[in-house]
């Protein structure tokens, strides 16, 4: 990896010298790279003790983002996302080039646009938790097995754009299905598409849906007969609303899913109240069912508060009483510090 890395360096040294001997100051061609790439990143850390189960009393590193945008032309950029934290693990690597506002395409690995909240940064989302159970589970973020963790992303092709400048905005997109950093195990291909339309400034309205196949990697948590490495069917749509106004933020989604012959259901409604100084007060309730015929739900009561000390840097303090309906109530404090640059 040095010598990759030395070899970079000095194929780009030679390079910018060699434009230098052509007429071109090499200052400038520095200045030039500099203008066309961004760096940018985020940390976030913190306490978690929680009842469930043995217990857990414990500070905690969520992530150690660090990005890089490369802005090639005025309409084609490369995008680069990859996350330190536990061992490390490339989230993002696309190109995308605008033909127009209402056509642009974008290939690699990138997030998948089901739902509301599943695109939305971790750095902008109230929960500490960050997603809702539903959109953790039927994104592919946490919580399935059988798909596995993959932060609610996947390699494909899209297509996106606006209409009637920011009042209907679409994704379409042409994915894997299997999640990041690996192959497709079939030979099927997941159908994504989503939909915002701003019928107000204050409010949006927004549908999105997932259509496709995957290969079982685990055996699911929620039931079902599904082996693993058998393909099975994987089916999602949800539908919601985001309200923003200067002195409450409201999101709330509707979601449901279907893998193999096990259906699932969830909703959640967010909400923001903005104080003065840079306070938010913060409250959430939570509803998930992953076994619609086995009963299997949880409902998360969340409440809490944070400040923006510095733009884009916070610290939050939440609590959460956990209610699932299998198993014993417990209770989630968290407290977190971002900081972002």
């Amino acid at each position: 990896m040095r010598r990759l890395l030395l070899l970079a360096l000095l194929t780009v040294t030679l390079g910018l010298r060699a434009q230098e001997n052509k007429g071109v100051p090499l200052d400038q061609w520095v200045n030039t790279l500099k203008e066309r790439i961004t760096l940018s990143g985020y940390a976030q850390a913190g306490y978690t003790y929680s009842t469930e189960s043995q217990g857990t009393n414990t500070f905690d590193v969520k992530r150690i983002v660090f990005m890089a945008n490369g802005q090639i032309t005025d309409r084609w950029r490369c995008y680069f996302m990859f996350n330190f934290n536990n061992g490390g693990n490339l989230l993002e690597l696309y190109t995308e080039y605008k033909f127009l506002p209402q056509l642009r395409l974008r290939l690699g690995q990138f997030k998948t646009m089901f739902s509301i909240e599943n695109p939305l940064s971790p750095t902008v989302l109230e929960l500490i938790n960050c997603n809702s159970q539903s959109v953790g589970y039927l994104a592919g973020i946490s919580g399935d097995p059988m798909y596995g963790n993959h932060a609610g992303r996947d390699l494909g092709l899209m297509a996106s754009g606006e209409f009637f400048g920011d009042l209907l905005h679409y994704d379409l997109a042409l994915m894997n299905g299997q999640g990041i950093n690996v192959k497709d195990k079939n030979r099927h291909k997941d159908v994504v598409g989503n939909l915002m339309l701003k019928v107000a400034p204050w409010l949006s309205l927004g549908g999105s849906f997932v259509q496709g196949k995957g290969t079982a990697v685990a055996a699911s948590a929620a039931g079902g007969t599904t082996q693993v490495g058998e393909d099975y069917t994987r089916n999602r749509w949800a539908a919601g609303a985001v309200l923003t106004t200067r002195a409450v933020s409201l999101r709330s989604e509707y979601l449901q899913g279907k893998d193999g012959e096990v259906k699932s259901e969830g909703y959640y409604a967010t909400a923001n109240c903005h104080l003065p100084h840079h306070i938010d007060l913060v409250a959430s309730y939570d509803y998930f069912n992953k076994n619609k015929a086995l009963g299997m739900k949880q409902t998360n009561y969340v409440g809490g508060v944070q400040w923006w000390f510095y733009p884009r840097c916070r610290v939050q303090l939440q609590y959460t009483y956990c209610d699932p309906r299998l198993t014993d109530n417990y209770h989630l404090l968290q407290a977190q510090l971002q900081v972002r640059f």
